[in-house]
């Protein structure tokens, strides 16, 4: 089978709960992919279940080549255990903190490497971030009744879970949520902050100016600004190419940059 073109990745959550998923294979890749189905509830099946996803782990390289080959004829999406070139989709490394997930990957390139990453993130992120996750999905009824606007909930929740805030995802425990709750009060309003970066490189960027740009409800940019910037704020926060800082930038909090 020819090499397929590497192409970069969409991450997504799949809930697999019940859903059948097609394994095909023996040997210790196979159970350990059987393991991960397993975790997510997955009905693992043979080839002929009708799926929307299938794992080969066939050691053979012919055999495996044409199982791919079969099942992609069907529409269903393929990943070939150790041949990333055949796999529609990977499966990443996953720190579990139930009910947060965060999921490495590397395209194909390293399972060492996502291995790796994984295991220093298993010491950095602490036992009760599931719990504050937890707490804050329980608040969310509450929190909309004491901040109606989405703009609102959005600033005030950035501000409490920025490092040092009253959520820091580090060191905040779920009973710290409700305190918070309690305390709550309307977040600063509109504002326009300009930041003058100092080089196109987003390693660059100040914590301050970093948690800015991922708080923003609206980016400004001078035509100098790189997209690797601009790709820090948020996917939903709209963008305006603009020459100078706008007069009047809209609600809630805006930021205009531009190279120094």
């Amino acid at each position: 089978m020819a090499d397929r073109v590497s192409l970069h990745s969409l991450p997504l959550f799949v809930r697999l709960a019940d859903r059948p998923v097609i394994l095909l294979g023996d040997g210790d890749a196979a159970d350990a992919k059987r393991r991960l189905l397993e975790r997510a509830g997955a009905v693992i099946s043979d080839e002929d279940a009708d799926a929307a996803l299938a794992i080969v782990a066939i050691a053979d390289e012919a055999l495996a080549g044409e199982a791919v080959a079969r099942l992609r004829a069907r529409g269903i999406l393929v990943n070939a255990v150790d041949r990333p070139d055949w796999c529609d989709f990977t499966l990443p490394a996953i720190v579990d903190r139930a009910p947060v997930l965060i999921a490495i990957g590397t395209g194909g390139a390293s399972a060492g490497l996502a291995a790796a990453l994984r295991q220093r993130l298993e010491t950095i992120l602490p036992a009760s971030l599931g719990g504050l996750a937890n707490a804050l999905y329980h608040a969310r009824a509450a929190l909309r009744q004491k901040l109606p606007a989405i703009d609102d909930r959005r600033r005030a929740l950035g501000q409490a879970l920025a490092p040092g805030g009253a959520l820091d995802p580090l060191a905040a425990t779920a009973d710290m949520a409700a305190a918070w709750l309690d305390d709550l009060d309307s977040p600063e309003r509109d504002r326009l902050v300009t930041i003058r970066l100092r080089s196109p490189d987003p390693e660059d960027l100040t914590i301050r100016e970093a948690r800015l740009i991922g708080l923003a409800d609206h980016v400004y940019h001078h035509a100098d600004v790189p997209p690797a910037i601009l790709d820090r704020a948020r996917a939903d926060a709209p963008r305006t190419l603009c020459s100078m800082s706008p007069v009047e930038p809209g609600p809630g909090l805006a930021i205009y940059m531009e190279l120094a």
